[in-house]
């Protein structure tokens, strides 16, 4: 899955034909728990799920799968160059990034000539409505153009978790400065199939404003 409407890579193949994927080498970025990398391990790809949580590693590692976990910065990738033919990151890394054209340009350097990079983030839009799946949550409460990251502080202060904005044009730019040919822009809407809700995604905000972005960019 790509994201919370429920965009399936099956459906989408976004990284390419899925018979395709056999033999190919992935980098999944801000792997999590690599749910990505254990599908993509299943389509007969040869994955390598990095993030740079040491526990989200753990619970990785307890499910299990034939695949390397590295836990990493995904601004300062520890491979060598033109190592892998795809990458992927499903609201990984790139959103908690101050600065994703580090990120960006890290993955087109470890990418083969004409490899592919696709990531989905929160759309930007939303950072303009508050994070709520109900009828308040339609009611423009900030400005679209303030980047004022969102910070969580514990106890003591200390930011326990911070999540970047960046305006659309922002993430075409990032795109396309680090090295890469943005292929499409994809933007998935709410599925009639889907009565869930999660944090500010719903069925009522879906069918009304996009929820995630998508960037499918490939090195030339």
């Amino acid at each position: 899955m790509w994201c919370p409407e429920g965009l399936d890579e099956v459906e989408a193949e976004l990284l390419g034909p899925t018979e395709e994927l056999t033999g190919k080498d992935v980098l999944e970025i801000g792997a999590g728990a690599a749910q990505c990398a254990r599908w993509l391990a299943g389509q007969g790809a040869r994955p390598v799920a990095l993030d740079v949580s040491h526990r989200q590693l753990q619970h990785a590692l307890r499910i299990g799968g034939p695949f390397p976990l590295v836990c990493a910065d995904a601004a300062v990738l520890p491979f060598a160059d033109a190592s892998f033919d795809l990458a992927c990151s499903a609201y990984g890394a790139l959103p908690f990034v101050a600065d994703p054209r580090l990120v960006l340009r890290e993955v087109r350097r470890v990418l083969r000539p004409g490899g592919r990079f696709v990531f989905s983030v929160t759309h930007p839009l939303r950072w303009a409505f508050p994070d709520e799946p109900g009828p308040e949550g339609l009611s423009v409460s900030a400005s679209y153009f303030d980047r004022t990251p969102y910070v969580e502080q514990d106890d003591e202060g200390v930011a326990v978790y911070v999540e970047h904005h960046r305006t659309l044009g922002d993430r075409v730019r990032d795109v396309v400065t680090s090295g890469f040919r943005l292929v499409d822009l994809v933007e998935p809407e709410w599925p009639d199939w889907n009565t869930s809700e999660w944090g500010g995604w719903s069925p009522l905000r879906g069918h009304l404003i996009p929820g995630t972005a998508i960037f499918v960019c490939e090195r030339d």
